[in-house]
């Protein structure tokens, strides 16, 4: 059995694996790398590692690959209630003919895995929204994080929003409340940050922009602009300088465990991007846990 999938100005200079995530779900990491090793997956005609870029005109040929049966094996099946869908469906800010846009809650995750099993995708694919088509998840929004989530109603919007994603032509305003008292009003945190793939270590360039909007002694109002896109680059970021966020269970000191709070507080709070020759601006109000905390820490948020 032979799939080739030629490559379109939309995924070029897009590693490799991740367009093969792009097309054919969410495969496991080891599985491509094993199966670019052993070459079962070629990029014009000749083995490549998962790092390559590709570029428009490239042609991906997989051979004997049975990858949706080892997905189906691993993936948590999640059949939403009713009630569910509709509760989510409360939370869509925007709805058109390409995209919609939600207020995502708090402790759920966008796509399931083998981990997750209660998520956005599954849920919307039971929506009447989606009726006549599927959703597609064209960015990241961490589980525990709440806020402002695009899903693409069909396969050219979800081509086309990735690849804005991609080139940085989509901006992300985050809202978050941390421990202690940041010194400096404003500043940009270039810190490389350390991932592990398949055992290997990788560093990856990082960079955030931010902006004090109110402190204290004890905690810090902070608006952030990720100027790169790296997973969990603010949690770890503001970890890194002393000053992980509230709620936060993963990334924090032994001074904050006695203080973690059943919420994170960090916010999706604004999305900004041209589409179709269009400027769309979208905000998703703060959470009701999160307003209460302002109030408990004395912060004030002005807008």
């Amino acid at each position: 059995m032979k799939k080739t999938i030629s490559v379109d100005k939309a995924y070029n200079d897009m590693r490799i694996d991740r367009l093969l995530r792009n097309h054919l779900g969410k495969i496991p990491q080891g599985l491509i790398e094993k199966n670019l090793r052993i070459g079962n997956i070629k990029l014009n005609k000749k083995k490549v590692k998962s790092f390559i870029k590709v570029k428009q005109g490239d042609k991906i040929d997989i051979f004997n690959f049975n990858y949706e049966k080892k997905i189906i094996q691993k993936k948590i099946k999640y059949k939403p209630s009713n009630e569910i869908i509709k509760e989510n469906e409360n939370l869509i800010i925007e709805n058109n003919d390409d995209f919609i846009v939600l207020n995502k809650s708090s402790g759920i995750s966008v796509q399931g895995g083998t981990k997750s099993k209660k998520n956005l995708v599954d849920i919307f694919a039971k929506s009447k929204i989606f009726e006549n088509s599927k959703p597609y998840s064209v960015h990241r929004l961490d589980k525990d994080t709440s806020g402002v989530f695009i899903m693409a109603k069909n396969r050219e919007t979800a081509q086309l929003l990735t690849s804005l994603f991609r080139l940085r032509k989509i901006h992300k305003t985050y809202l978050g409340i941390c421990h202690g008292e940041i010194d400096k009003f404003k500043g940009t945190l270039n810190i490389d940050l350390l991932r592990y793939e398949n055992k290997k270590k990788i560093i990856e360039k990082a960079e955030t922009m931010f902006k004090v909007l109110d402190k204290n002694n004890t905690s810090t109002l902070i608006k952030m602009k990720p100027v790169t896109g790296r997973k969990h680059q603010l949690r770890k970021h503001f970890f890194m300088i002393g000053h992980s966020f509230l709620g936060d269970k993963k990334y924090n000191s032994q001074a904050d465990i006695k203080s973690i709070n059943k919420n994170l507080m960090l916010h999706s709070y604004e999305i900004k991007f041209m589409f179709k020759e269009k400027k769309y601006t979208f905000r998703a109000s703060l959470p009701d846990y999160f307003k209460k905390m302002l109030k408990t820490k004395r912060l004030n948020f002005g807008y």
